[in-house]
């Protein structure tokens, strides 16, 4: 919680940004925010619960990582890393203490804190100095750097994950920063001597001083070092034939039914994340965080015999704003047809995304706040609202949700309007994702997913 009283405006609208980021961020690897609330003098940020502490405290009681949870630990830090830059975002504060793990017993990592954080344009430098001096890259210093500043930060935790021993010393923070600006590491080699050649290599490759010669993410990710690691440390179940089932039955759901499942996806813990993520990063081929159609076809093909044509009609049903992208939240969705249960909790959980106003009931004006302008809130009511008081109470939301095969000649006419009503309009000019004419006179366009559970949330919260 961040106390506002005598803030500036300055420092709420860097508040502000992290939130906005934060909310943004839709990775196995990057830690969720929930919800953000703003109450008199306070703005409190509701966080996914990490109780395995911070990648620093691992390392101050270990002293020095095997070389083989270095590797894993590394390719974790990297694909979040990697996944921020393919948003055009800079972290900027990469450190030990900004990595947390999931559970005391687990060594899956997500990063945190995007207090720093920046949406950088490529082929800009960014001027403002920022990050914490052990981490901070030398054109950081000189107030002329790139995303490549992230790729320094990172090096230097790999550093000292191997050796337990932070690279750039100095008896002041001038002979420290003289030291950083040189690029020349202490290196102790007694402690070098235990580690490969390829994983030397690779911490060098990243503490290169040109920032043009340095690794980006995902070079890094294609490093011997990092693509020869023991992939059996790699935590979950991957792609087996119960997630690719739940990709084909989603596709076979309405529209409407879809959007719960996307609600219902951002109220998964920890443990049933835990069950399917590895199968999204198996899908990600290319490291961005994002799943592609030509990865999804070339997996599902390979691993389950998939009908290419299946695979695209999946592809579509996920990728609703037609972005040719799938997002982690979106994948998670589709796993709630039949990998995943659908229990009371999380019936319960969603309910109270939709109960915005928090009155025990779903009424007509919730459903327009959550789904958008475009969908009817009394077509609706016509199939959910069965004892017809004009709201939607959660035994009658339970039952829609669980016994959607009942009266499927109602169900079927009903949500056929609501299909109707969200279709996507395509842009008539401009690229994909470009905001329609102000002089448009067809259906509302609906806000893209990501944005819609953003604004939901922000709703919520009471910030807009």
């Amino acid at each position: 919680a961040f106390k506002l009283h005598g803030v500036t405006k300055e420092k709420k609208a860097e508040l502000a940004s992290e939130a906005e980021i934060f909310l943004g961020m839709d990775h196995p690897h990057v830690a969720r925010l929930h919800d953000v609330y703003e109450s008199g003098d306070q703005l409190t940020m509701v966080m996914e619960c990490m109780e395995g502490g911070e990648l620093f405290d691992r390392v101050a009681e270990r002293k020095v990582f095997s070389e083989k949870d270095a590797v894993h630990t590394s390719w974790q830090m990297l694909l979040a890393v990697n996944y921020l830059h393919s948003c055009g975002i800079v972290h900027r504060d990469l450190k030990l203490e900004n990595f947390l793990y999931e559970r005391k017993d687990s060594d899956f990592l997500k990063l945190i804190d995007f207090g720093f954080s920046k949406i950088w344009a490529k082929n800009t430098k960014m001027e403002v100095s920022c990050g914490t001096l052990s981490y901070v890259a030398p054109e950081v210093l000189a107030q002329s750097y790139t995303s490549q500043c992230d790729l320094w930060s990172l090096g230097v935790i790999v550093f000292v994950l191997l050796v337990g021993y932070m690279p750039f010393g100095g008896s002041s923070e001038r002979q420290q920063v003289i030291a950083i600006q040189s690029g020349k590491c202490g290196m102790k080699k007694d402690r070098w001597a235990k580690v490969s050649p390829q994983g030397l290599d690779f911490v060098k490759k990243l503490l290169v001083v040109n920032p043009e010669v340095r690794l980006t993410a995902l070079q890094a990710l294609e490093h011997p070092w990092i693509l020869n690691r023991d992939v059996a440390l790699e935590p979950g179940l991957g792609l087996d034939q119960s997630v690719a089932d739940a990709l084909c039955n989603f596709s076979r759901q309405t529209q409407f039914r879809q959007a719960c499942m996307q609600l219902m996806a951002w109220s998964l813990n920890a443990t049933e994340r835990g069950e399917v993520r590895q199968a999204f990063l198996e899908l990600d081929l290319n490291k961005s965080g994002k799943i592609k159609l030509s990865d999804l076809k070339k997996v599902l093909e390979a691993k389950s015999h998939v009908p290419e044509d299946e695979s695209v009609q999946v592809f579509r049903a996920l990728d609703a704003n037609s972005d040719e992208e799938i997002f982690y939240s979106e994948f998670l969705a589709a796993m709630m047809t039949s990998r995943l249960a659908l229990h009371d909790g999380l019936l319960k959980a969603t309910f109270r995304r939709f109960d915005v106003q928090n009155t025990g009931f779903i009424t007509r004006q919730d459903l327009s706040q959550v789904l958008g302008g475009a969908i009817k809130p009394d077509d609706v009511m016509k199939e959910v609202d069965t004892d017809h008081d004009g709201q939607i109470s959660y035994d009658e939301f339970m039952a829609y949700l669980r016994n959607g095969c009942a009266q499927d000649h109602h169900v079927e006419a009903a949500e056929k309007v609501i299909d109707e009503a969200l279709q996507v309009t395509e842009p008539s000019s401009g690229s994909a994702g470009a905001p329609p004419d102000a002089s448009d006179s067809g259906p509302a366009v609906r806000l893209r997913k990501r944005d819609r559970l953003r604004a939901f949330l922000n709703d919520l919260s009471g910030m807009t």
